[in-house]
C-alpha cells in the first residue's frame, strides 16, 4: 500500500514544549488552539487521537519564576506538579467548548515494565477511545526518578503508540524534519541506518530535553511496530491535517520496517527495561533469525542479574540483537552457558528479533 492510499485510523500526535513555549516562556494559545482545531477535525472525520503532550515542567517553571529547567529533583517534581495543572486547564477548556472530553493519564516506566500495569493503561486507552474523549497523555515528572522516567516524551509518544497498536505517530516540533549534512530535509527514511543516525544533534533548549536523537529513537520503535512516524513542524499551517491527507507539507516521514508484532511481542520489544544481557554466539545468532529457541550452548556470557521470567536483551558482541522473556535465572545460567542443556534459555514464542 502505498503511503497516499493509507487510511490511518488510530493516531498518535506528541507536542513538543519547545513548540509551544519558545521565547519568554509563554504558552503560545494562538498556536495550541489551531493544533487543537486539527485534533477536532480529525474526531470529527471519525479518527482516534492521541495526544502526548510536554508542557507541564515549561508552565510550572514559568510559574515559579525559572528560567532554566532546574537540575535538582524536587524543584523539576514541583514545576510539573503545578504545570501540569495549568496544562490540563487549557486543553479541557479548549475541547469542551466542541462538545469533546479529554482525560488526563500520566504514565512512568513503571507503568509499561509490569505486565499487569501494562495492560491496564492499554485497556483504560482502548475504553476512552471508545468513548469518544480524548486522551492526553504525559510522562508523571511528579514522581518519576531516574529509574522510573522515560526521559523525553518522544520516547513515551512512541511507546504509547505501540502500546495502543497506533497506525500512526505525528511529532510535532519547531523543526520541519530531519535534515541531511547539506542541511536539505529528508522527506522519507524507508530505513533507520546508522547514516541516518548519525544526522540527528540533541537539543539545547532551556525548557525541553530531547531533540533529533530522541526523535529517531521514536520513529525506530514506531516503525518496528509497523507504524508510519512523522516529524514536521507544529508552526506549519494545518501540518497535522496535511500529513493525514499526504499534502504538501515540511516533514520526514518514516515508514514501517517491522513485522506487525502480536500484542505479548510489543510488550516484550517495547514496553519494559531488560533486566540484565544475554551475549551470544554467531550460530545463536543464525537460529535465532530462523525463528529458533535460544539455548545455553549459543551462550557466551551473562551479564546483569535477573530472574526466570524476566525480560533481557540478547546481544552479539556489543550490539542488541533481540529481546526475550528468559526462561533460566542468570545465577544458573551463568553455570551452564556453553554447554547442552534441556531446558531452552529463550523459547522462540517469547522472543522477538530487532536487528
Amino acid at each position: 500500500m502505498k503511503q497516499s492510499e493509507k487510511n490511518y485510523k488510530r493516531i498518535v500526535v506528541k507536542i513538543g514544549s519547545s513548540l509551544f513555549f519558545s521565547g519568554a516562556g509563554d504558552l503560545d494559545k494562538s498556536l495550541f488552539r489551531k493544533i487543537g482545531e486539527q485534533v477536532v477535525a480529525l474526531r470529527k472525520a471519525g479518527k482516534e487521537v492521541i495526544l502526548v503532550s510536554s508542557g507541564a515542567i515549561a508552565l510550572g517553571m514559568r510559574t515559579i519564576g525559572l528560567k532554566n529547567r532546574p537540575k535538582e529533583l524536587s524543584y523539576l517534581q514541583a514545576a510539573a506538579a503545578i504545570g501540569q495543572n495549568a496544562l490540563m486547564d487549557n486543553y479541557s477548556s479548549f475541547f469542551k467548548g466542541y462538545g469533546i472530553n479529554c482525560a488526563q493519564i500520566l504514565l512512568t516506566w513503571d507503568d509499561f515494565d509490569n505486565r499487569q500495569r501494562y495492560l491496564n493503561a492499554k485497556n483504560t486507552l482502548l475504553t476512552l477511545l471508545k468513548l469518544g474523549s480524548i486522551p492526553i497523555i504525559n510522562e508523571n515528572d511528579t514522581v518519576s526518578t531516574d529509574e522510573i522516567k522515560f526521559g523525553d516524551n518522544d520516547q513515551l509518544s512512541a511507546r504509547v503508540a505501540s502500546l495502543i497498536c497506533a497506525d500512526l505517530l505525528i511529532m510535532l516540533s519547531d523543526v520541519d524534519g530531519l535534515l541531511d549534512k547539506d542541511k536539505k530535509l529528508v522527506s522519507v527514511v524507508s530505513e533507520i541506518t546508522p547514516a541516518i543516525k548519525s544526522l540527528a544533534s540533541p537539543s539545547q533548549k532551556n525548557t525541553s530535553v530531547g531533540g533529533m536523537i530522541t526523535k529517531i529513537e521514536a520513529a525506530s520503535i514506531t516503525t518496528s511496530s509497523g507504524a508510519t512516524c512523522v516529524i514536521t513542524n507544529g508552526n506549519f499551517k494545518n501540518a497535522i491535517l496535511a500529513t493525514i491527507n499526504n499534502s504538501q507539507a515540511p516533514r520526514t516521514v518514516f515508514l514501517p520496517a517491522g513485522a506487525d508484532l502480536d500484542e505479548k511481542k510489543r510488550w516484550i520489544a517495547f514496553g519494559t527495561k531488560p533486566k540484565g544481557k544475554i551475549i551470544i554466539d554467531a550460530g545463536a545468532r543464525g537460529a535465532l533469525v530462523n525463528k529458533k529457541s535460544l539455548l545455553s550452548v549459543g551462550v557466551v556470557a551473562v551479564e546483569g542479574s535477573f530472574e526466570s521470567g524476566d525480560i533481557v536483551s540478547v546481544c552479539l558482541g556489543r550490539l542488541e540483537i533481540a529481546r526475550g522473556k528468559v526462561g533460566v535465572g542468570s545465577k544458573q545460567l551463568d553455570k551452564i552457558k556453553g554447554s547442552r542443556y534441556s531446558k531452552e534459555v529463550i523459547h522462540c514464542d517469547n522472543i522477538v528479533i530487532l536487528q
